[in-house]
């Protein structure tokens, strides 16, 4: 694998870099006080500065106006913007907007493409994924019992479905529903598009997370479908083929994940060796000259460089030989990543001690918000057994010495 960085993309981040740094960075305090929706003004503001740039939609097709970044290009975009809570939203490549608008460009009909996904590539709409069930195992997307059922040219919706991210504000959900209950396991469930204005599409509420429930595109979603009737022109690509098109969704989705979490690591690594070296303890004597704070950077600086580079290789084998047959690469950098992440801003929010409980950094909402990171996409025990399994396949009937 090549790890140099070619000109253009050298260019494209340190441009991202200064932009994070002087307008996004600074808009924080306020979202996290005033709230996202009231922040909308000023972040509109932002994202047509963006545009202008020519920096909109990093990852997205060239032909819908986006930059048509291919995978390792982007994880090099997408580890700037994760320095700021805002970055992915404000360049128009969060999630999940950004996986549904893969999955719309690979299996929408023409017709989806000019509703959905042109207005969502241009950031003039916003979308949900709606897989996830109260009483089903999230880490198995082959068990769900909401159904979708046939009735003239229509399907009807029926089941309950949460932590449908974003759907606070979101014009249309991609829904995940049973189709085909007598089919094989793997064939049963299909992506229906659902307008979310369609009667029978009830929010219920903003899931609470570590006490903070969160609103518009910050919001987690419980959703009731009832009933809910959209025409069967509104399937996206095969029926049967939902958790075909899910894994497609997925494999890409984690680099960006992923890549998102190491500028995480980076924002916080920055904060801790700041408060290291200004947080005094002893007249003439900082946190820094104590052996255990110079442990942890050492520790979290080694860290940080071998999860980024595991991610870097995920990417070109994604690029060189598909998602499918990186499939431990990418299971691996998916557990190795958010653990990485956790341990960086537990250490930063320790060497800031009571002040990394408040608000007044960004640490403390990182940790609400990023604990989660090991448990979706896959809780970290479900992807090391899936690694296991596959190195051990390797091993079957071999007479090593």
């Amino acid at each position: 694998m090549d790890f140099g960085i070619s000109e253009k993309m050298q260019t494209i981040t340190r441009m991202i870099d200064e932009f994070v740094q002087k307008e996004l960075i600074p808009l924080e305090p306020m979202v996290l006080s005033r709230g996202f929706k009231a922040s909308l003004p000023e972040l509109e503001k932002k994202r047509q500065l963006v545009r202008q740039m020519e920096l909109w939609a990093p990852n997205h097709p060239v032909e819908y106006g986006g930059m048509g970044l291919n995978l390792k290009e982007h994880a090099l975009v997408s580890e700037c913007l994760g320095r700021s809570i805002l970055g992915h939203y404000v360049f128009g490549c969060q999630a999940p907007d950004a996986g549904n608008i893969e999955i719309l460009h690979l299996f929408g009909t023409p017709e989806q493409k000019e509703k959905w996904l042109r207005p969502l590539i241009e950031g003039k709409i916003r979308s949900c994924f709606s897989m996830t069930e109260v009483e089903m195992p999230g880490s198995n997307p082959t068990m769900m019992d909401t159904t979708a059922v046939k009735d003239g040219n229509d399907y009807v919706i029926n089941g309950q479905k949460w932590y449908t991210s974003s759907s606070d504000g979101a014009r249309l959900a991609i829904v995940m529903a049973v189709t085909n209950p007598e089919a094989p396991i793997y064939q049963r469930a299909s992506m229906i598009i659902v307008p979310t204005d369609t009667p029978g599409f009830n929010p219920v509420r903003n899931i609470p997370v570590m006490g903070e429930a969160g609103e518009d595109y910050f919001g987690h979603g419980e959703i009731l479908y009832q009933n809910c009737r959209v025409p069967q022109t509104c399937l996206l690509g095969p029926e049967g083929g939902a958790f075909a098109i899910a894994q497609e969704r997925l494999g890409p989705g984690r680099i960006h994940h992923c890549m998102r979490w190491i500028g995480i690591c980076n924002r916080c690594f920055d904060l801790m060796c700041q408060r290291a070296l200004t947080r005094p303890i002893a007249p003439g004597k900082t946190l820094s000259h104590k052996q255990i704070i110079q442990a942890w950077i050492a520790e979290c600086a080694a860290d940080i460089l071998a999860a980024r580079l595991m991610v870097l290789y995920a990417a070109d084998r994604i690029d060189a030989v598909g998602a499918k047959s990186a499939r431990t690469e990418i299971s691996m950098i998916k557990y190795v990543v958010a653990n990485t992440m956790m341990k960086v801003i537990d250490r930063a929010l320790q060497v800031h001690g009571g002040l990394g409980m408040t608000d007044d950094t960004i640490i403390a909402w990182l940790y609400r918000h990023e604990r989660a990171s090991r448990i979706y996409d896959g809780a970290d025990e479900v992807h090391k057994m899936a690694v296991a399994k596959q190195i051990l396949q390797k091993y079957s009937g071999k007479k090593l010495k």
